[in-house]
């Protein structure tokens, strides 16, 4: 993984976290991006990190004649942590089909609500191409509309990395790596993710270029 870039906006609706990829046909595109700025997300310099506004991952990819993204945030968490919800983060997908490739044609927008059972929540998605209006139900649920599919919720981490033996590497010199030994085993992802018709983009789409984006209301906590 590598980060592709990173940035800190603020404005009427707070402070705001960005990460994207280029998604090209025969190419591959890397992004990953976690606790960062530190200052906001990271528990070892922020005491009472911002963990539902980090943006993890975003990933893209054609399949079947689809466009799949999927954005990951507050994670990797151990299984028993709590689910990371928050009413109050606006989470943004932007969508570029055409040049220069920093000015969104679709911007998908989601929010999470929480029901009257403690763990009553619900997912609202605006702006997804081809769908009219909005897609909204609970979360952990396949949400489908006008041939697109979405999905927010927990998802089991797919990773295999030894994060131990890699900072063991780094300080001591030495390879420390090994291959029995996974950080993310029994880590779980938030994400949000959709499968939307290529059609849906623009019959003419040879190239999009994707990023993410979370925006707190109110600012910083």
């Amino acid at each position: 993984m590598r980060r592709i870039f990173k940035t800190l906006l603020a404005g009427s609706a707070g402070a705001a976290s960005l990460a994207a990829l280029m998604l090209l046909p025969t190419g591959v595109a890397e992004s990953a991006d976690h606790l960062d700025p530190g200052a906001r997300t990271d528990a070892g310099v922020d005491p009472t990190p911002d963990i539902p506004a980090d943006i993890a991952d975003v990933f893209a990819w054609h399949a079947n004649g689809t466009t799949r993204i999927a954005m990951t945030f507050a994670g990797p968490v151990p299984t028993t942590a709590p689910t990371y919800y928050d009413r109050d983060v606006l989470y943004k997908i932007n969508i570029s089909t055409q040049a220069p490739g920093n000015t969104p044609e679709f911007v998908i927008k989601a929010r999470f609500g929480k029901g009257q059972g403690a763990n009553d929540w619900g997912v609202r998605f605006e702006g997804i191409p081809g769908v009219d209006g909005v897609l909204e139900g609970p979360v952990e649920t396949t949400l489908t509309s006008g041939g697109v599919k979405a999905r927010a919720g927990l998802f089991d981490e797919p990773f295999f990395f030894d994060l131990i033996g890699f900072r063991e590497t780094r300080s001591f010199g030495t390879i420390r790596i090994r291959n029995d030994r996974n950080f993310f085993d029994g880590q779980n992802d938030t994400a949000i993710v959709f499968e939307i018709p290529d059609a849906n983009l623009g019959s003419s789409v040879s190239k999009i270029e994707v990023w993410g984006q979370t925006l707190r209301f109110g600012g910083n906590i």
